[in-house]
């Protein structure tokens, strides 16, 4: 048999399990702009975040909804489209794997994915808290509450 026209690696996972690992590693990779992890791990990765960073560079609000729904993560989105996406300049090529040597444990082929600008995180604004307005009762209710 032959593996012509199969697209990704299958890392010994079914399908649900495969799509959570590689969003959470795309979220840890937002959210620190550099991770450590196996080779083939990071080779996948990177597909799918350039993809990623590629749509936040073009912005608006379908965009914006696209990136949050494949990453399922409101803040991850919102960080890679308000944060990331406009440090980046380049028009491609956003992200770097240097090979880190091998597990302990199994050997395995360890590599570590990073951005390829310097990003710098203290520009994320930080939200403020909003305090909810007190509703003021109707006259109805107060004079229900004073019988």
């Amino acid at each position: 048999m032959h593996r012509h026209s199969y697209k990704g690696r299958k890392f010994g996972r079914e399908t649900d399990q495969r799509l959570a690992l590689i969003r959470s590693l795309e979220c840890a990779l937002i959210e620190n702009q550099s991770i450590t992890t196996t080779l083939a791990r990071a080779k996948e990765i990177r597909r799918e975040a350039e993809k990623l960073i590629s749509m936040a560079r073009k912005g608006g609000l379908n965009n914006r909804r696209l990136i949050i729904a494949r990453l399922n993560s409101v803040s991850c989105g919102n960080l890679l489209v308000d944060v990331v996406a406009p440090q980046v300049k380049r028009d491609s090529g956003y992200l770097r794997i240097e090979r880190a040597g091998y597990r302990k444990g199994d050997n395995a082929e360890m590599g570590t994915i990073s951005f390829v600008d310097e990003i710098d995180y203290s520009k994320a604004e930080k939200p403020a808290k909003v305090e909810k307005p007190v509703a003021k009762k109707s006259a109805a209710k107060a004079k229900k509450e004073d019988k």
